[in-house]
């Protein structure tokens, strides 16, 4: 078998009308390290662990802004008790959490409207949720 061209992917571009207010909900809220920032250019990037997540202040790159209702799932080891903690600073969640059979899930937005997930996937990878049989 040929070696994949593809073999990971780097990091996802979240758009945001203001960096320093996303800094502060990607940074303190959920509590993930900024790795690099652009100097004087509002834009930085923050490490998931497995996704550096690239946060970029839009009309400052001359990019058009657009929040995506598409969710982004994080990783979370508990999902309950990483809404519990989020709740307790003022996130809003998008109704209950999720329980698909093999994961649970629990949707909410940033500042500028982006869907993000808690996710944490507690069946093992084979596993399907049920109805998708």
């Amino acid at each position: 078998m040929e070696k994949a061209l593809v073999t990971g992917v780097d990091f996802v571009h979240v758009p945001v009308t203001d960096f320093d207010a996303a800094a502060r909900f990607y940074g303190e809220v959920l509590g993930l390290p900024m790795s690099k920032r652009y100097g004087e250019m509002p834009g930085g990037e923050f490490e998931t662990g497995s996704l550096t997540l690239q946060i970029l202040q839009a009309e400052a790159f001359g990019l058009e802004f657009n929040a995506s209702p598409n969710p982004l799932a994080l990783h979370v080891d508990d999902v309950h008790a990483a809404r519990a903690q989020l709740e307790a600073q003022g996130v809003e969640f998008l109704g209950e959490t999720i329980d698909t059979g093999v994961c649970h899930m629990a949707p909410f937005r940033d500042p500028d409207g982006h869907v993000l997930m808690l996710h944490h996937r507690y069946a093992p990878p084979e596993a399907r949720a049920p109805g998708l049989d």
